[in-house]
């Protein structure tokens, strides 16, 4: 029997036709939905409006998930994507816990990365670690899926052995959402959302867990390279930074070497060049430094320039620059410095270091300083500024030694 089609209805195909014309252009919403079902044509429009709200819930949770992902992948350093992820993702899911926890000894431990929550009580810290062997959250990296626990207290009574479910649990959580992060097939660790309300993660949302799970892992992978990099650098630059340092002082009595303080007091005379500032240099030299070799040995010569390099280090201004210039002599230049000024820094260090008594094998071994000083006449190279204070320091020796001499301007 042949079925009669009224104008009514064909309105109504043309309205539902139109509406997924609209469909495919992203407008889900455009569907009639029809009053009540009184016929094949109000089931097929009402499937119809169910499927355009569906569609509509999904490209919107898509659409979020991409500006999230946008926004997350901007982040360079695994903690701060973590922490753009708690601040941003609720437009996505419930939660109010999340945790991250990364595998160690080729997957064989978990440990506890990062966490935040909108409470303080939190007992899993970054110290806390596990072992995966025989452990459920195995079965996840297994299978790839997401795993939803909506109430912890009966899976807590089903597994009175799990320690990370006690603690949580302690913490007042009742529904968890654990997704596995996996990279390129690489399995990399977990994210953990947890709500203190049960039942708060449905099935439902299973495709966009598996979004949120897959997206995170490549982020999370990328930033954990990214750190290791930064660490790496910075354990470079490090060492870099001790070599130089190394490099730069001496090795028995830890002051700069002479190349260094060398180099200090050119820069130091350009600058004083260029600004017309004064600088003196003060030459030291121990006294008698031989017979106290000769008589308590080197290893006493040794002791006796580390305390004396330590005295004059301790009682010079905080900028001024001291140097081992070579055996038991030192270099010390002084910025914006004149002769009163000079005079009074080299006779505080021949005071402090005449008061060293050095104990080295029950013996004591007194010591003193003489010093020749010299002010930067405006023009002359390091080296001449020096030798006009060794020539100081040549005359304090000559008369009678722990005393200061300074040399005229020439």
């Amino acid at each position: 029997m042949p079925v009669s089609i009224t104008a009514n209805d064909l309105q109504r195909l043309e309205a539902y036709e139109a509406a997924v014309r609209q469909m495919r252009t992203g407008q889900f919403g455009a569907v009639p939905v029809p009053g009540n079902i009184a016929d094949p044509i109000d089931a097929f429009g009402s499937e119809l409006a169910q499927l355009g709200n569906w569609l509509e819930a999904r490209f919107d949770e898509f659409r979020k998930f991409q500006e999230l992902s946008l926004e997350i992948g901007s982040e360079l350093f695994a903690e701060n994507v973590l922490e753009r992820i708690y601040q941003t993702f609720h437009k996505l899911i419930p939660y109010d816990r999340i945790g991250c926890a990364l595998l160690e000894d080729n997957g064989g431990k978990l440990r506890a990365f990062w966490a935040k929550a909108d409470y303080r009580d939190l007992r899993i810290s970054k110290n806390y670690s596990a072992r995966m062997a025989g452990s459920s959250l195995e079965k996840i990296l297994q299978t790839g899926q997401p795993r939803i626990l909506n109430d912890l207290e009966a899976h807590l009574a089903q597994n009175p052995h799990s320690k990370a479910t006690r603690i949580v649990v302690a913490e007042g959580i009742n529904s968890s959402l654990t997704c596995p992060l996996i990279a390129n097939g690489k399995p990399l660790g977990f994210l953990f959302f947890s709500s203190r309300e049960k039942n708060t993660y449905r099935d439902l949302h299973h495709e966009t867990f598996l979004q949120i799970a897959g997206q995170v892992s490549v982020i999370i992978e990328k930033s954990l390279l990214y750190q290791q990099l930064y660490d790496l650098n910075g354990q470079l630059v490090e060492a870099h930074k001790k070599l130089k340092d190394q490099a730069m002082h001496d090795g028995l009595t830890g002051i700069l070497n002479r190349s260094a303080i060398m180099e200090l007091l050119e820069a130091e005379l350009s600058k004083a060049r260029r600004k017309d500032h004064g600088v003196a240099v003060i030459m030291a030299d121990i006294d008698h430094f031989k017979s106290v070799n000769d008589t308590h040995g080197h290893l006493g010569g040794d002791a006796v320039l580390r305390e004396v390099a330590g005295r004059i280090k301790h009682t010079l201004r905080g900028y001024d620059h001291l140097g081992r210039y070579g055996g038991e002599e030192f270099l010390v230049f002084l910025s914006d410095a004149n002769e009163t000024v000079v005079l009074e820094v080299a006779e505080r260090v021949r005071i402090a270091v005449g008061s060293v008594t050095v104990h080295h094998e029950g013996q004591i071994i007194r010591t003193s300083l003489s010093q020749g000083v010299a002010l930067f006449n405006g023009s002359e190279v390091a080296e001449h500024l020096i030798a006009r204070a060794d020539s100081a320091l040549y005359t304090a020796k000559k008369e009678g030694r722990n005393c200061v001499r300074f040399a005229g301007l020439t």
